[in-house]
């Protein structure tokens, strides 16, 4: 990666700077809009909803427990799994390796190439982002790595070289292939380079949105979710709306979402507690947000204003909501995506503040779809017991 003297300030202008250098590389993914969600969100959750949930109790008639929240929301959804390898991780990569190029030159970048340890989605990103450039990429991947992930991997033209699952055996094999080659280190997530090319998805979300709602209208996202799992999309986001776009806007809240399962709510937890969680070890299907957020992650996401809190949700939540996604949208997505949009239907506490907050006029949230990097087999092993 680029020195530490050369690491750029996390601000919302050098967010437009890397947006500027990646964007001939990455696709405009679009923003949609669903009505039939929409609904569902805006509808209370029933008594039945809400059994073995911290509001049981709670119903959409009230009864003789609290009535349950109705708030009025209104959705866009920013499609990354429509991104180039089906995940938002592409913009982190190129800015990454397009900024190495810049500070060390393309001979040496070349000749040394780039090494990075990943299972999945930042696996595919490097490898594409090392073809496109003409840089020699070697991934780390776990043997147990999902084989479409793997082939994904090898096709884009990177060599993949196999690990043990956990974190010390992988950093050694990295560090045994930067001794043989040379190559530099491209972290997957913990890193300014990697945090300001995801902070893109922000940038233009806003613009997306704006476009759809008229600019005249001088308003503003109310909220944004994206998930957390290392953490370099929700830091990025956050400070691209750290700042209202426009003098007398609204600031647009930023939140984050997790799995619970097994821990994997590290962020939520770390929050809590005042101190991050260093290490996760959680099977939760949303396998892309098993990782502990990173450092400089973790200084962008503890900062109370820049991130308005984060949540987490159950695997059964999150099974529902991409069951919806795929049924009521036709999208593919896979389960990590959809952290965000759970809690915004299942998490009461949510969705009393933004019934609280926004009244009759209700959020705009935006919904980042982080990724689609599913297979046919992945989803029907996941629904069958359904």
């Amino acid at each position: 990666m680029t020195e530490p003297k050369s690491h750029l300030p996390l601000t919302p202008s050098n967010i437009t700077k890397a947006h500027s250098l990646i964007k001939s590389y990455i696709h405009h993914t679009p923003l949609l809009t669903n009505t039939t969600l929409n609904t569902l969100a805006s509808t209370p959750q029933s008594a039945a909803d809400l059994v073995g949930t911290p509001w049981e109790g709670h119903s959409s008639s009230g009864g003789g427990g609290a009535a349950a929240a109705s708030p009025r929301i209104r959705f866009y959804f920013k499609c990354e799994n429509f991104q180039r390898i089906g995940a938002f991780k592409a913009r982190g990569a190129f800015h990454a390796l397009l900024r190495l190029i810049e500070e060390k030159g393309e001979d040496e970048v070349r000749r040394r190439g780039v090494v990075t340890h990943s299972s999945g989605n930042h696996a595919q990103a490097l490898a594409l982002a090392g073809k496109t450039l003409n840089v020699p990429a070697y991934i780390v991947m776990p043997s147990i790595s999902t084989p479409s992930k793997i082939a994904s991997t090898q096709a884009l033209g990177a060599k993949v070289i196999f690990s043990g699952s956990t974190e010390p055996e992988r950093e050694a094999v990295k560090q045994k292939v930067q001794q043989e080659t040379g190559a530099i280190f491209i972290p997957p997530y913990d890193h300014p380079d990697i945090i300001l090319g995801q902070g893109t998805v922000g940038l233009e979300m806003e613009g997306q949105y704006e476009e759809l709602k008229g600019k005249a209208e001088g308003k503003g996202l109310d909220a944004v979710f994206t998930p957390i799992g290392g953490g370099g999309l929700n830091g990025g986001v956050a400070t691209w709306f750290s700042v209202p776009a426009n003098e007398g806007r609204k600031k647009t809240l930023v939140f984050g979402a997790e799995p619970s399962f097994e821990g994997a709510n590290d962020c939520q937890r770390g929050l809590a507690a005042g101190k991050r969680v260093e290490a996760v070890s959680t099977k939760t299907i949303a396998d892309g947000l098993r990782t502990p957020v990173g450092h400089h992650n973790w200084a962008v996401i503890s900062d109370p204003s820049k991130i308005a809190g984060v949540y987490s949700v159950t695997d059964d939540q999150i099974k529902k909501t991409m069951k919806l996604v795929l049924e009521r949208m036709k999208v593919v997505v896979e389960p990590s995506a959809v952290v965000g949009l759970a809690v915004c239907l299942f998490d009461e506490d949510f969705r009393r503040k933004v019934e609280q907050e926004g009244g009759e006029d209700g959020w705009d949230i935006g919904i980042v779809f982080s990724g689609g990097n599913t297979t046919v087999e992945a989803i029907g092993a996941l629904f069958a017991s359904n």
